[in-house]
């Protein structure tokens, strides 16, 4: 039987194309592929995480090189998008292990990044949004202590 036209999947919008690149590029994101962020990013790319806030290509390429350098294996799992024209928000994992504290211990950060891609499905803003006392803070050996502490406190 051949599928009628009514069958057919209808073709993704270019968006939802970008956002698919933009996935695969970060859950296969290794260091020498930092290099190459300007096929992802626009030169004027602008981006912000709880410790960074950069703009334009050349310094948030220096902020993922940093990640190498700081974390021993990185890497992000995407687990859910929602695109709305060109803007989509990305829920991820980010797992990765210390290289000073702990480095035998796989560590995870759960959080977010709300894109805004240009008319070419580059990124031009990108914001990352987590907890860095619960994700990271409270897993850090002196740290974490006290922060475990003064969260019981205030929910007492």
């Amino acid at each position: 039987m051949t599928p009628s036209a009514t069958d057919l999947p209808l073709p993704l919008p270019a968006e939802r194309l970008a956002v698919a690149r933009i996935v695969h590029f970060f859950e296969a994101l290794q260091p020498t592929d930092v290099a190459r962020m300007g096929a992802f990013y626009t030169t004027e790319a602008w981006f912000k995480d709880p410790f960074n806030e950069a703009r334009g290509l050349a310094e948030v390429q220096r902020v993922f090189s940093h990640m190498y350098v700081a974390l021993d294996q990185p890497h992000f799992v995407v687990t859910g998008q929602l695109v709305d024209g060109a803007q989509c928000f990305l829920t991820w994992n980010f797992v990765f292990r210390f290289k000073r504290f702990s480095p035998d211990t796989w560590q995870t950060v759960r959080g977010g990044s709300h894109l805004k891609l240009n008319a070419h499905g580059l990124i031009e803003y990108h914001r990352d949004y987590w907890d860095a006392a619960e994700e990271l803070y409270e897993k850090l050996p002196a740290v974490g202590s006290l922060m475990r502490w003064l969260k019981r406190r205030t929910n007492q």
